[in-house]
């Protein structure tokens, strides 16, 4: 999906909230998670890169419409992405000291979703009710380790997820999904400034107190 997608899904999903907001149900809650990332270089033989494992931490607020399952939802994240990069296997990096490096990267992340939850299952929903959801993410960067001597960094930058979940009790909700990024993330700073993007399987819990 392009900007211009991302910028038109954002705008459709703000537009609904703000034309819902005086009917519908709102609530909020902390969310905590994890995602599986990787650096992925669009020049995949630059060098090997590995995911690894990261978190996130934050607040969610919700908005739903009665009744007919529909719903947004947007939070405020920091989130902890990184991967590890095989630098030490080109010689332009080995020459200069760098070998494996974590490259880690902190971002207050922005999501926002727009949200379907599958509600009429003769009372199962009060238990448990499935749901979908997909959006687009705004990050900021707020720092990032030494793997800067390497690589220069994108400070806002632009995703779109998607995935799963469900809501068990009418209280605790969990998401499950992919999130990629749209443009560059970081850029080497040699070898014509190769981009690179982060993409994550992430799995998210979110404790509604209202």
């Amino acid at each position: 999906m392009t900007k211009t997608g991302i910028a038109l899904l954002l705008s459709t999903i703000l537009a609904l909230g703000s034309s819902l907001a005086a009917s519908a149900e709102t609530r909020w809650g902390p969310t905590i998670g994890i995602n599986y990332n990787e650096i992925h270089f669009k020049q995949g033989d630059i060098f090997k890169s590995d995911r690894m494992i990261g978190g996130q931490a934050g607040l969610t607020g919700e908005l739903m419409v009665p009744g007919i399952g529909f719903g947004v939802d947007g939070s405020v994240l920091y989130s902890l992405r990184q991967g590890k990069l095989h630098l030490g296997d080109k010689k332009v990096w080995a020459s200069q000291g760098a070998g494996t490096e974590t490259c880690s990267l902190h971002y207050i992340d922005v999501p926002l979703n727009l949200k379907f939850k599958y509600h009429n299952l003769n009372g199962v929903e009060n238990t448990i009710m499935p749901m979908v959801f997909v959006g687009p993410t705004i990050s900021f960067l707020a720092g990032h380790n030494k793997c800067a001597d390497q690589l220069s960094y994108q400070k806002v930058s632009a995703s779109l997820h998607f995935g799963l979940g469900c809501e068990l009790f009418n209280k605790v909700q969990v998401k499950a999904g992919y999130q990629f990024s749209i443009g560059s993330s970081l850029k080497t700073k040699l070898l014509d400034e190769n981009d690179a993007k982060n993409r994550s399987w992430f799995c998210n819990v979110t404790y509604f107190l209202k």
